[in-house]
């Protein structure tokens, strides 16, 4: 599992200004995520806006970033949904060389009960081919899954490798850490908490913040997994703020903005997501002069 242990990207995809998919600004962020020193690249997760891509888009975008990517780190595919037997069609159907596991979010929108999140990963499991990273996101999909359930589905299938925890429940990640089987891995949704979480036993991160700023935050993922958490801390809290502006107006808007400001690709977003307002953009810029990422 060391291939997952550090700092994944929840990567953006760019669109052209008609909204089209923007490979080569795609090409460019790959180029520029992996020079930083990230470990993996999640494609199409939610930063990546695939709830608004058809099928032969997505397609499209993990067939440019495996093959721009050409093995220099670790692939990830994002998919998952709502609709249990769409997710399943889609993992038999998934075809793309070069990814080495998924991430699927626990189901939005429909409010399962436990029961159903952990019969919805059964099936996500037996369908994968691929190792199978959950992803408990209950901001955006309003229903936790809790500790048992992840534990449940940890020690029950063998190709569920991991989860990504955006809950910001510290009590679940102490009983998942301290319940988990050997090999399974906690990693964390949230890059204002990575530091903390790393402490506990963590993996690392899946990132947004990533994108833009990817040498100086895996620079403090791997000091934090190298034991070194005061010499991290620094780091850490210099990026607070600009995480904080990330999310302000919603993600990947924030991160989108800042892509732009670097010159890497266009902030172009898809409704219902919409570019941030000036005072927020002005901030951002701010943050990214701070860190001496433009001048």
């Amino acid at each position: 599992m060391n291939k997952f242990h550090g700092t994944g990207v929840a990567l953006i995809t760019p669109f052209n200004a008609d909204g089209s998919v923007d490979h080569s600004g795609l090409k460019n962020v790959i180029d520029y995520v992996i020079s930083g020193g990230v470990e993996y690249i999640v494609s199409l997760g939610t930063t990546g806006e695939a709830a608004t891509l058809s099928n032969d888009e997505k397609r499209s975008v993990w067939e440019t970033t495996a093959e721009h990517n050409a093995g220099r780190v670790t692939l990830v595919a994002g998919i998952g949904g709502n609709n249990t037997a769409e997710v399943v069609r889609d993992l038999k159907n998934f075809r793309n060389k070069g990814y080495e596991a998924v991430l699927s979010v626990s189901p939005y929108y429909s409010k399962p009960t436990q029961e159903g999140i952990y019969q919805h990963y059964k099936a996500v499991a037996e369908a994968s081919d691929l190792p199978v990273m959950l992803y408990n996101v209950p901001g955006r999909t309003s229903m936790n899954m809790t500790a048992e359930t992840t534990l449940r589905l940890a020690h029950d299938f063998k190709n569920i490798i991991a989860t990504k925890d955006a809950s910001a429940n510290f009590d679940q990640f102490n009983k998942i850490i301290r319940d988990k089987p050997e090999d399974f891995l906690l990693i964390s949704g949230d890059d204002a908490i990575a530091l903390p979480l790393i402490s506990m036993g963590a993996a690392g991160v899946i990132s947004v913040v990533g994108n833009a700023i990817p040498g100086l935050f895996s620079t403090m993922v791997r000091m934090c997994l190298d034991g070194k958490f005061i010499e991290a801390q620094p780091l850490h809290f210099s990026v607070i703020e600009i995480i904080n502006l990330f999310f302000a107006e919603g993600n990947p808007c924030g991160v989108k903005s800042a892509m732009k400001l670097l010159d890497i690709c266009s902030d172009t977003l898809r409704l219902p997501m919409v570019n941030v307002s000036k005072d927020t953009r002005d901030l951002i810029l701010k943050e990214l002069k701070k860190l001496n990422l433009v001048s």
